[in-house]
């Protein structure tokens, strides 16, 4: 346990062994997937499966953590693959170099314990959505732009297209790496509890983030 003592007592050995057992789909391996990944990876959560149909270009080294200098061009999933080889062998790490469509959503997804929504657009984000209504798991979703960040958890009984359906790139200000990596943690926080089945999930409620102006704002969604 020593690769994990320092998950502990936050995580108990118990539960330790159990995230072990777990699989989560991270859907983009971008500039949050890669640090949804990478921290999954750390904190123990034995299989992950890594999607996304893009290979790594020079606007992406401002805050994709699996972009570097050398790797340009080269598919995201295939990145994260040997990233994560050099920071936990323990774990089980999946690519699927594919973008997300309406025909192999459901297939990528299935057999996963929860889905982790890493995308960038809208259409994608109502998808995948549908796809983990459709095989019943869990999704923890995340945006970003500029500053600004948001995260909540749907279960499978929720339908919330509309928090998606005006999302565009053009809504957003640039992508920050501390945006970024400050949002995917809170992804991952989120993952961790329904894993684990602890704390209170951000159900039924959007935690959106302002870190420009240091604020963190609970809405509460109506799905009536």
């Amino acid at each position: 346990m020593g690769r994990y003592e320092r998950n502990m007592p936050a995580i108990s050995q118990e539960e330790q062994a159990l995230l072990a057992t777990k699989r989560v789909v991270v859907v983009g391996c971008g500039g949050l997937g890669g640090y949804i990944v990478e921290q999954l990876a750390r904190i123990g959560v034995g299989h992950i499966t890594v999607v996304d149909g893009d290979v790594f270009v020079e606007s992406n080294l401002n805050r994709q953590l699996f972009s570097t200098e050398n790797n340009l061009g080269q598919p995201k999933p295939l990145s994260a693959v040997q990233r994560i080889g050099t920071v936990n062998s323990e774990v089980s790490i999946k690519p699927v170099c594919e973008k997300l469509t309406e025909q192999n959503a459901e297939q990528i997804i299935a057999g996963h314990d929860v889905a982790v929504d890493a995308l960038d657009n809208g259409v994608s984000r109502i998808l995948l959505a549908a796809a983990a209504r459709k095989v019943g798991i869990p999704l923890v979703s995340g945006a970003i732009g500029g500053w600004f960040g948001r995260v909540f958890v749907l279960g499978p009984e929720d339908r919330a297209d509309f928090l998606w359906e005006n999302e565009s790139k053009s809504a957003f200000f640039g992508n920050l790496s501390c945006t970024a990596a400050c949002v995917a943690s809170v992804q991952v926080a989120e993952t961790i509890k329904v894993l684990l089945g602890r704390g209170q999930l951000l159900k039924n409620r959007i935690l959106e983030l302002n870190l420009l102006q240091g604020k963190w704002e609970e809405i509460p969604l109506d799905f009536s």
